[in-house]
């Protein structure tokens, strides 16, 4: 009986609590007493001319004849001793070594058109090329940079020589340097400087 009165007690306590606790919530708060404000005039802000804009140039890129550049230098490489006729050649993108912007995709895209249509090499198709990128964890759009990695390329591919491409000095007066490597051992069989025409 006295568990039963301790636990009805309780209860009932708990009740009250809680009875409590919405009876205060349910109290309607009275609000804050607002003071008048009073009307002032407003200030106007004195009045600046807007700051001139100064928009920054887009990097001006020489006008270059990749196509004049690159073809005599080309010439030079098909009549080169050492090559055996019918190989397969990867081009390498053309790198950029001056010290400034240049146009390189055209630069490569040059080298393409200047063999596309030679009797001395087979080229590695730009599908062969993506698919050995893909094969060494390459991205498509990854430009090789290295001779190491142009050589790593061309063994996958099955290319017996790589051209390797560099425009390098002064970006107003840049030069262009090629060489032909022989995959298998890596010697340079042929190699060319010329001046990059404007």
């Amino acid at each position: 009986m006295e568990r039963k009165l301790i636990k009805l007690s309780g209860v009932v306590l708990l009740a009250l609590i809680l009875a409590g606790c919405v009876n205060e919530q349910q109290q309607p708060q009275k609000p804050a007493p607002v003071e008048p404000v009073q009307p002032t005039q407003p200030v106007q802000p004195p009045v600046e001319p807007p700051p001139a804009e100064t928009v920054p140039q887009p990097p001006k890129f020489q006008s270059i004849n990749w196509d004049a550049s690159v073809s005599p230098l080309i010439a030079q490489m098909l009549k080169a001793d050492g090559v055996t006729a019918g190989s397969v050649l990867l081009v390498d993108g053309v790198k950029n070594s001056t010290n400034g912007s240049l146009q390189i995709s055209k630069a490569t895209a040059a080298l393409h058109t200047a063999l596309d249509n030679n009797t001395q090499f087979t080229l590695v198709t730009p599908q062969q090329l993506a698919t050995a990128k893909q094969t060494l964890g390459l991205s498509a759009e990854d430009s090789l940079g290295s001779r190491s990695k142009a050589v790593g390329l061309a063994r996958i591919v099955g290319a017996q020589y790589v051209l390797y491409s560099n425009v390098q000095g002064d970006v107003k007066t840049p030069s262009l340097q090629m060489q032909l490597m022989l995959v298998q051992t890596g010697e340079i069989i042929w190699s060319g400087n010329g001046v990059v025409q404007h």
